[in-house]
């Protein structure tokens, strides 16, 4: 029988809970110490370029004023760590799912984690105050010296023991409370037993431990049910080829982010120039991100959207692509199509529009594509585009290229 669960304690407990917001106005205090931070940091500043521009800066000035400035941020570090770390792991989520400026350690932070980065900013800070008593080594005296090197030793010991016991300890101690669960002892047998096997409704449940989740399996199930054509990576693509090409912005889609804030790609470029590769190597992205993809032409789609008009069931094969956060049409321009399916088209990107994610590849840019979609093309790119990375390659066919070049050996 499920246990019954007391209301009062249950009321009790939501109470309890709810007094971490109590801890909201420290973090929101803690902002404002950051902002007296920020303050001292420029008026340190503005008092170094001033002694400089007087010729008053001597080289040991400007290395401890500078240090100085260094020791700010570094404090300053550790206050971003505070607020926004200890706000996520003792009041309240962040929102920030899909951002691209969201710190990686965010996502995985606990308590633990916290106070091992805690440990090793307070390391990193007490290592600036100690260069600067080196650099101004004549004005200090020598037990200054002494018990500084002893507390920053002290505190590098401390971050170490912390570190241990924070990280391979327990996650040691969490392997064993998983794999090994508590079971009945054995009888064993022999005549000179008393005791009878209880009843079978009166064994207490078998503990079945489930198996773990294999993530690399999961990815290769999420990898071959999209249907690429061929496994592409981003590694194996080759930079140098395109004439035009914007790196950052491609590095920046690697993240695969842009399928969390549903938003969109559009590689435009001639035959050749590496659109599909992308294509594939961000849907293989997206896939090892935990994220369903679904890769066709624009020709199979087409004729997947035709099929379902047919049988009555756009609709619920538009809901059904739902499941699927990121879809590539690729092929796009290469063959046109009739007004129907051009509006086919248009219910494809006018429903993900905001919802979800789309990759396109096209041999011409957005505004000729009234050639490919008539009427339908400009509602149609105006959606697409409203949340889109336009991405061009310029150059020639690498295809091209590799066999004239075999040609000529």
């Amino acid at each position: 029988m499920a246990k019954v669960q007391n209301p009062t304690t249950t009321t009790l407990g939501y109470a309890l809970f709810a007094t971490r917001w109590l801890q909201a106005p420290l973090y929101f205090g803690l902002v404002a110490a950051q902002g007296v931070y920020v303050y001292k940091f420029f008026k340190e500043l503005w008092t170094l370029i001033l002694m400089c521009v007087g010729g008053h800066a001597t080289e040991t000035y400007v290395m401890l004023a500078v240090l100085k400035l260094v020791d700010v941020v570094m404090i300053a570090n550790l206050l971003i760590m505070v607020i926004v770390g200890g706000y996520e792991t003792f009041v309240s989520r962040i929102g920030l799912q899909g951002h691209r400026d969201q710190p990686e350690w965010l996502s995985h932070v606990n308590s633990n984690v916290l106070k091992v980065k805690l440990a090793t900013a307070i390391v990193g800070i007490s290592s600036v105050h100690l260069l600067q008593m080196f650099v101004d080594v004549h004005h200090t005296s020598r037990h200054a010296l002494l018990w500084g090197t002893v507390i920053h030793m002290a505190f590098i010991a401390s971050a170490a023991i912390l570190a241990y016991m924070s990280g391979p300890m327990v996650a040691h101690t969490d392997r064993g409370h998983a794999d090994h669960a508590p079971a009945a002892p054995a009888q064993a047998p022999g005549h000179g037993s008393r005791q009878q096997a209880a009843p079978e409704s009166d064994r207490p449940p078998a503990v079945v431990v489930p198996p773990r989740p294999d993530p690399d399996a999961d990815i290769e199930a999420r990898i071959r049910a999209a249907g690429f054509p061929a496994r592409k990576v981003l590694e194996d693509f080759d930079q140098q080829h395109p004439r035009g090409f914007d790196r950052e912005t491609l590095a920046r889609l690697g993240k695969a982010d842009f399928v969390g804030a549903r938003r969109n790609v559009v590689f435009v470029g001639p035959p050749g120039t590496g659109k599909t590769h992308l294509a594939v190597a961000l849907g293989v992205r997206a896939c090892q991100a935990g994220h369903r993809v679904l890769f066709a032409t624009a020709a199979e789609w087409a004729a997947r959207l035709s099929d379902a008009r047919a049988a009555g069931r756009l609709d619920a094969e538009l809901t059904a692509l739902d499941d699927h956060p990121l879809l590539i049409v690729d092929e796009v321009g290469y063959t046109p199509f009739d007004a129907a399916t051009a509006g086919l088209f248009f219910q494809l990107v006018a429903h993900r529009y905001e919802r979800a994610s789309l990759i396109l590849t096209s041999d011409r840019p957005l505004g000729r594509w009234d050639e490919v979609f008539g009427p339908s093309a400009p509602a149609m790119t105006d959606r697409l585009a409203h949340h889109a990375e336009i991405v061009r390659l310029d150059g020639d066919s690498y295809r091209t290229r590799r066999a004239t070049s075999a040609w000529a050996d």
